[in-house]
């Protein structure tokens, strides 16, 4: 960058500029510089983010040249640099007095406006320095771009790269950036378009490639995700969060065996990773490997003892060995590292139901369904509960009072309708039900258990016909 501004003939002039600079500031001397010694001085500094020592510059050379514009300009730049927009933006109106038709002093006013959040009033600035130099458009332009990408102003900043990439097409880092700007106002469309035009020009970009997969993940197209990871990792096999995101697509996928080798990929070069060391113990643990799978979510704890997740591995794995005791001390461990989680508190609850601690298990799974009303495990399994231990009378109104707080949720709606129908209320059950299967048919699957055939009127066998469900 410095090389491609000053040109190699000036190195010697710029290095002796710094350098008498900063011998006058060891020095704790007054040394005398023209202005274009100070603009060279004051460009290096900010060239090579060093805002502190370009702002001093700036000021001193102010002092020594009070009347010039190139040094006022410069200053209220590094002030721009500094955050300070408020002095900065003063000024700058006073050298839009002076000098009305210089673009540059619009695009910084922009900037300062910008920073303030006025971005309205930015627009118009960087607009109106577009009328001024029809020669130095793309100049200006990345400028502004620039200003609006450090601003995060992505859907402001899009007219203006479109109207870049029409201007210097052959440069295609903008349409990089266009298809960035696009990704981070969600049009994943237009991201996904503004991608594949750079790749066709810079096949070799595994920032794209993997910036693709992260889009194609959202929009949870996982093959083609997983495609544009492969491609990141085979020009880039550094690329470790292409390497992280792989594996966790596969594990989603439930392709937990082929997820292993990628968190093992991962962990080779983030070995201090105890997120993937507990996603790779997820992982062995899918797969029925609970050998390996503990020996991971033991790793994983020393790496991180205060994280919850492996606790409640572990947890699980004892509970289905058959190890009711040793479960409920690791994953009361997990859900007090975590006890928003109700997924901790669901499994806590089967713990103490393995254990026959039905009041303690009923419990959790009350706190399971605060945190996510959706469960839709929980209220399968608290209402296979609440049938099989005689609880029916007893939860009823406890299961009405809650139907009016939480409303029409499948999964109460289901419990609601199957025990109204065990207690002979056909309509309130046919009403519940209807509201259910309208919501999600899928759950009813979760539920058929806790709805014997031998309840079931006649209308409620319609009702399921209907839904294909009978």
């Amino acid at each position: 960058m410095e090389d491609d501004r000053f040109g190699f003939p000036f190195e010697d002039e710029i290095k002796s500029a710094v350098q008498k600079f900063e011998r006058m500031k060891r020095n704790n001397e007054n040394y005398f510089f023209d202005v274009i010694e100070f603009e060279t001085i004051i460009d290096y500094y900010i060239e090579n983010n060093n805002s502190n020592k370009a702002f001093e510059a700036a000021t001193i050379a102010s002092e020594q040249h009070p009347n010039s514009m190139s040094i006022q300009l410069r200053k209220a730049r590094v002030l721009l640099d500094k955050g300070r927009a408020v002095e900065a933006l003063r000024i700058l109106k006073h050298l839009e007095s002076i000098e009305p038709g210089n673009h540059e002093i619009y695009v910084a006013k922009g900037t300062a406006l910008g920073m303030l959040g006025d971005i309205q009033g930015a627009k118009k600035m960087f607009d109106f320095a577009l009328t001024l130099d029809s020669d130095d458009l793309g100049n200006i332009l990345f400028s502004i771009t620039s200003v609006l990408q450090n601003l995060n102003y992505y859907e402001y900043l899009i007219p203006y790269l479109r109207q870049l990439v029409g201007l210097e097409p052959d440069f295609y880092a903008h349409l990089y950036d266009l298809a960035y700007a696009y990704e981070k106002t969600g049009d994943f469309e237009n991201s996904i378009k503004y991608y594949r035009e750079y790749l066709e020009e810079e096949p070799f970009s595994d920032s794209a490639w993997y910036n693709l997969g992260i889009i194609y993940n959202k929009l949870e197209q996982y093959d083609e995700a997983l495609e544009a990871y492969d491609y990141a990792l085979a020009i880039n096999s550094q690329n470790t969060f292409a390497i992280f995101n792989k594996g966790n697509i596969l594990s989603n996928l439930d392709k937990y065996a082929e997820a292993i080798p990628v968190y093992h990929e991962y962990l080779e070069n983030e070995p201090e990773s105890f997120e993937a060391m507990t996603y790779l113990a997820e992982s062995y643990e899918k797969t029925g490997d609970y050998f390996m799978a503990t020996k991971y979510y033991q790793e994983a704890i020393d790496l991180a003892p205060e994280y919850a997740d492996p606790w409640f591995g572990l947890g699980i794995i004892s509970l289905e060995s058959g190890k009711p005791d040793d479960s409920l001390i690791l994953l009361r461990k997990a859900v007090k590292l975590d006890d928003e989680n109700p997924e901790i508190w669901y499994m806590l609850g089967k713990a103490h139901y393995a254990k026959g601690e039905k009041k303690a298990a009923l419990r959790c799974f009350r706190e399971a369904l605060k945190l996510d009303a959706y469960y839709t495990e929980v209220w399968s399994d608290l209402g296979n509960m609440i049938l099989t231990e005689g609880y029916l009378l007893k939860a009823l109104p406890y299961l009405e009072k809650a139907y009016k707080i939480i409303g029409d949720v499948p999964g109460i709606n289901y419990l609601l309708a199957s025990y109204y129908l065990h207690t002979d209320m056909q309509e309130k059950a046919f009403r519940h039900l209807s509201l259910a299967l309208d919501v999600d048919k899928e759950m009813f699957c979760d539920f058929a258990r806790i709805f014997p055939k031998h309840i079931l009127s006649r209308k409620v066998r319609k009702l399921l016909d209907s839904y294909n469900l009978g």
